[in-house]
């Protein structure tokens, strides 16, 4: 756009309509490409991950991830089986497995440590559903 911005006839004027931000002496800073608008980035604490050892098949959770960052799931010992991770948003009552494009996703049967879900629903739960064959699994899913 020109500098200064043409105005022609009929009218001799033309609305203009602006953001701006208030400086220290209480004047008014219009935002522009070398003034953009001070901002400062909000930092959601990450919730508490969820930690501990199954010896048998369980479910175990709830983890309510933040929406902000990616979801990590560690596994580590000596076990087989499967560990699962699932997905409530009614409080737990309904736990549905993980799919992408129609396929299984979250289902594990060997230690790992791996993002391995993004939330995006306010109030949405993950669980663990291990199902073990022999061992003991230790697990940790955080943010």
């Amino acid at each position: 756009m020109p500098t200064p911005i043409p105005v022609s006839a009929p009218a001799a004027y033309a609305p203009v309509s602006a953001i701006g931000f208030a400086e220290p002496d209480s004047t008014l800073a219009p935002v522009s490409a070398d003034r953009p608008l001070p901002v400062s980035p909000v930092s959601i604490p990450a919730p508490a991950a969820l930690i501990g050892s199954a010896p048998a098949s369980v479910v175990v959770g709830p983890f309510t991830p933040n929406s902000d960052k990616p979801v990590i799931l560690s596994l580590t010992g000596t076990w087989s089986g499967t560990v699962k991770l699932v997905r409530s948003t009614d409080g737990g009552t309904t736990k549905l497995p993980l799919t992408a494009a129609g396929q299984a996703w979250g289902v594990f049967s060997a230690n790992c440590c791996e993002p391995v879900w993004e939330e995006t629903a306010i109030g949405a739960a993950l669980y663990l559903d291990i199902t073990l064959g022999s061992g003991m699994v230790s697990y940790r899913v955080g943010q």
